[in-house]
């Protein structure tokens, strides 16, 4: 190596230093520059802040990966006033995305009466979408996008029927129209039982304190793995607004109905071919049970024997107080048990004529889907 080669070496190693010395002034100026111009604005320097916890983190994730499924839902429903004025009013809910063709799963009472419905995703256009399938039974419906936007992304399922009493949830929606909203809680019981149309009730039905609030509804209730285990759909508060107590439609359930509405438009209706009198006048006449006001010729019931109220004779005729061992008060109960036995399963019917105790026996009948 030549003297001019150790000369340069020399002056590289003692520039280098020098350099870095020169970059920390200029950085302690810089610094000394904001704390001055924060001291004279009144305001104050930002404390730094390490790294976000893990629970944090995973939070942030399972939020991440989960949003661009849910989906915001407005409705335009048309409305005629006393003067026979129409108007179009609008309204608004929460989705998912089932598949990835395009089909997205909200409430029934979401898009209840609607005469136009649009979903968006993302950060995206509303784009229209047609009702495929209703239940009101089972408060569920299904849309299908009219154009299907590229990377769409079906939330991942998961299951409810081995959920537990404490299990951490996030609800995500669009409550009071304030789109993507995260809110987390637990479940905090199981098994409830919601109310939803023709004396019917939903069984299994999720119960959490995850903040839920008009405008969450249809949208995904997921457990800590970012798993749908539900679709948030009511709430009870005396203010309308969240108290703690909200409900969830199981999973187990939405992946039973949903397909069924994709395919057919409509999901099976458990029965036996009977039409049960009204509940509130069995219940006036101190009667406990379902009674038999009238039967399909050829339905399961009739093929059983049983026979229903004679209004010639005012005779009650047949009242159903058990389905399987399990005592019936009322409508709502039977239908919940034909439900929980499936379509094309046989129950055990305790049966008492004239709603005489002892004239009671037991009858077999088998489950029919009434809407086949």
């Amino acid at each position: 190596m030549n003297r001019s080669e150790m000369v340069r070496i020399s002056l590289e190693s003692r520039s280098k230093p020098r350099r870095a010395g020169v970059r920390r002034a200029c950085v302690l100026a810089a610094l000394a520059l904001a704390l001055g111009s924060a001291l004279a604005n009144g305001s104050r320097p930002v404390a730094p802040r390490g790294a976000l916890s893990a629970e944090e983190q995973r939070v942030v994730t399972l939020f991440e990966q989960a949003a661009p499924s849910v989906a915001y839902i407005t409705t335009q429903v048309v409305q005629t006033n006393v003067w026979m004025e129409q108007r179009v009013a609008e309204g608004a809910g929460s989705g998912f995305v089932w598949d990835a063709q395009g089909h997205v799963v909200s409430n029934h009472h979401v898009i209840e009466g609607a005469s136009r419905v649009f979903v968006q995703l993302d950060a995206g256009q509303p784009i229209e979408a047609v009702v495929v399938g209703r239940a009101p039974e089972y408060d569920l419906a299904v849309l299908r996008l009219a154009r299907v936007p590229q990377g769409l992304r079906p939330i991942p399922v998961g299951s409810s029927r081995d959920l537990k009493i404490g299990q951490t949830v996030f609800a995500i929606g669009n409550p009071f129209g304030l789109s993507r909203t995260l809110t987390q809680g637990i479940v905090s019981a199981l098994d409830r039982e919601l109310p939803t149309t023709g004396y019917r009730e939903v069984a299994g039905v999720i119960q959490t304190d995850a903040a839920i609030n008009p405008g969450n509804s249809g949208g995904p209730l997921l457990d800590s793995a970012g798993r749908l285990i539900g679709v948030n759909t009511a709430i009870r508060s005396a203010s309308g607004s969240s108290a703690g107590v909200g409900f969830s439609i199981p999973v187990d359930l939405v992946n039973r109905i949903v397909p069924a509405l994709i395919a057919k438009g409509r999901a099976p209706l458990p029965g036996i071919g009977i039409e049960p009198v009204r509940p509130d006048l069995v219940a006036r006449s101190g009667i406990s049970g379902v009674v038999i006001a009238q039967m399909d010729a050829s339905g399961p019931a009739a093929q059983a024997g049983l026979i229903g109220f004679n209004p010639r004779t005012r005779e009650v005729g047949d009242v159903i107080v058990a389905v399987n061992g399990k005592t019936i008060d009322t409508l709502s109960n039977f239908v919940l048990e034909l439900d929980r036995a499936g379509i094309d399963s046989m129950v055990e019917l305790t049966v008492r004529r004239n709603n005489n105790r002892s004239a009671e026996r037991k009858v077999r009948v088998k489950v029919v889907d009434l809407r086949a």
